[in-house]
């Protein structure tokens, strides 16, 4: 682009569309399902006629104890099983805001270049949309998932599909409004969605630099002060450099530690007080593999709660709730933790010690695991695979101290451990090592 258009356009887009996105504040939207107002100031969502405070999970499973924590919504990335999902939401008087997938525009020969392809996705989610659009349990619809907006004119042809995808939800289901999110806070993409797309609102999938959102809100309020919720947030990523050891592996928290940390964020940066705020989903309600079973994992794959449940829980709610997760706080092992690079040889048997909050361990189990580590890949992004478990490596499993054996073969691994009390609430911790044939 010209730079002397540049400036041209950023001149004249502050007078073109300073007053957010596409949202209908005129009173015709009464008559809605959901519908977005402003008012006093302030943006609202509203549902059924009252106002709806976005309490959110982003994941699709243990949606009866979400409620009972004082949740109203979850989020899904994509209509797998979609029918099954908003029935049981609503069964616990949730509400679903639904992800209508659509390919990355980054290589536009993929997709976006291919006029077959697109019409016969415009044509699949027309009929998602028109097959769920009166369920009761559907709050919104989210079109892409951190897509790319940019301004080029050789991705035109993307806009062209995703507008056409807007148009088609706002005529054929004038009832819920539709998002779409990016990844951060990024001026660049919010100018171009505003610019260049009928989005009823925006989303953010925020993490580490949820630390300076409310000054990047403030300070790009001369231009877009809309209305926004957050669909991911949570503790920070295996991202981050400073959580790695010598050898590249990834050093998590234990649960607990991981739940001060998740209070703390939302209290210290959460934009709750933003005109525009909606709501926040937190980040994942449900088991998920990214790296390791539990960095962002709220539960373990049978659905037990750990900490960060009742975290979200007294944000929710206001209280704490009534049971709590077992008290753990750090594993050793051969008397080191994580960030002390342990070295081990292969074939020998090695100590491990999980350290709790309190002497009294009455009522709690224990279960080790030793995977295969999962900290590497080229393309950047973590295996969503299950990890291999090395089988029969440890000694008298169910206890706090254990004997295990390491493997045969070089390369990194990680000890992990999940402990249960009587009430069904879980605690995890970890431990990476490596296994060298001369340490």
């Amino acid at each position: 682009m010209h730079p002397a258009f540049k400036v041209i356009v950023w001149l004249i887009l502050p007078y073109l569309f300073f007053n957010g996105c596409h949202t209908s504040t005129s009173n015709s939207t009464s008559n809605k399902t959901v519908f977005l107002k402003y008012e006093n100031g302030k943006y609202s969502l509203f549902r059924n006629r009252q106002p709806f405070l976005i309490k959110g999970g982003s994941g699709y499973t243990n949606l009866k104890t979400l409620s009972e924590a004082g949740g109203n919504t979850i989020r899904v990335w994509d209509t797998l099983n979609l029918g099954k999902i908003l029935d049981s939401a609503q069964k616990y008087d949730l509400a679903v805001v639904v992800g209508l997938p659509m390919p990355p525009n980054k290589n536009m020969d993929v997709f976006y270049d291919d006029e077959t392809k697109v019409s016969d996705s415009f044509k699949q989610l027309t009929a998602v949309v028109n097959r769920y659009k009166n369920h009761p349990a559907l709050l919104c619809w989210c079109l892409g998932n951190e897509l790319d907006f940019p301004i080029r004119p050789r991705f035109n042809k993307f806009y062209t599909a995703f507008n056409n995808l807007v148009d088609m939800i706002h005529h054929d289901d004038p009832n819920h409004p539709v998002t779409t999110t990016m990844m951060t806070f990024n001026r660049k993409n919010i100018t171009d969605i505003k610019w260049r797309t009928k989005v009823d609102f925006i989303s953010f999938n925020i993490f580490g630099s949820i630390e300076t959102l409310k000054n990047d809100l403030v300070g790009f309020n001369w231009f877009w002060n809309g209305p926004f919720l957050i669909t991911e947030w949570g503790i920070e990523g295996p991202w981050v450099a400073e959580k790695r050891n010598a050898w590249g592996a990834y050093v998590e928290d234990s649960s607990p530690k991981k739940a001060e940390e998740l209070l703390a964020i939302y209290q210290r940066y959460m934009p709750v007080n933003n005109p525009g705020y909606l709501g926040s989903m937190v980040f994942y309600w449900g088991q998920k593999q990214e790296l390791t079973p539990t960095w962002f994992s709220l539960f373990d794959e049978n659905g037990a709660p750990t900490a960060l449940v009742n975290t979200m829980h007294y944000i929710w709610t206001g209280k704490p709730p009534a049971t709590k997760a077992p008290p753990i706080k750090y594993m050793l092992v051969n008397g080191m933790g994580g960030h002390d690079n342990i070295l081990l040889k292969p074939n020998i048997l090695a100590s491990a010690r999980l350290f709790l909050d309190t002497p009294d361990t009455t009522g709690l189990t224990y279960k080790w695991q030793l995977i295969v580590e999962d900290w590497y890949n080229p393309n950047g992004k973590f295996s969503e695979k299950k990890p291999k478990e090395i089988s029969n490596s440890v000694v008298a499993n169910n206890r706090p101290d254990i004997t295990f054996k390491t493997p045969e073969n070089e390369g990194p691994y990680r000890l992990l451990v999940y402990v249960y009390n009587r009430q069904g609430y879980m605690a995890t911790c970890n431990t990476p090592f490596y296994v060298v044939n001369n340490p």
